[in-house]
């Protein structure tokens, strides 16, 4: 019953570890010792804090899968001296992973996109009838061009550029050689 209790704790600390490192929910390093380590010093929880974190970080850069996660287990529990994973710890470990991956995976990803991206692009050509006052007559096509910027849930933002014939041949001339360059790259690998 104890080695019960004692999975269970493990797998409720795996999974608050998870909720304040992947997610960013606010549950704290003390909570979780007073909830399910409350007997425990606080040498021997801080110890096992880091050591349940710095693997869940590893296994969560990796992205590991079944194959990788067992092999990863079995290397940890092999290790000697106090830095090793006991059986108990690994097989806490390999359900933990198994039915919080996607979920892990997903926040991470979410975390790592940069804000604001662009969700969209609509651009036109058109000829100018009239000067805007103050500015100089301008002849000729004018290309205007509508960013849509946002990201994670946010009302999205419209960024509106106008642009003459000379600044969209060099915009097309600096694409080019953006291609160029992933091309060389994508033929030398």
């Amino acid at each position: 019953m104890a080695e019960l209790d004692s999975m269970k704790s493990l797998g409720a600390l795996l999974f608050g570890i998870s909720q304040r490192s992947f997610h960013k929910l606010q549950v704290t390093e003390q909570l979780l010792k007073e909830e399910l380590y409350p007997d425990m010093s606080q040498d021997e929880f801080t110890a096992l804090y880091g050591k349940m974190k710095a693997i869940l970080k590893s296994m969560a850069s990796a992205d590991m899968d079944h194959a990788q996660l067992e092999a990863f287990l079995t290397a940890q529990t092999r290790k000697q001296g106090g830095g090793g994973l006991s059986a108990d710890q690994a097989a806490a470990l390999s359900r933990f992973w198994k039915s919080q991956r996607s979920r892990v995976r997903e926040s991470l990803l979410a975390q790592s996109c940069c804000e604001p991206g662009l969700r969209g692009l609509s651009w036109r050509v058109g000829v100018q009838a009239t000067a805007r006052s103050g500015a100089a007559p301008h002849s000729g096509p004018v290309t205007l061009m509508e960013l849509e910027l946002g990201g994670g849930g946010q009302d999205s933002k419209f960024l509106c550029l106008e642009f003459d014939e000379a600044t969209v041949n060099q915009v097309l001339t600096k694409m080019a050689d953006i291609q160029e360059s992933i091309d060389r790259i994508v033929h030398h690998t």
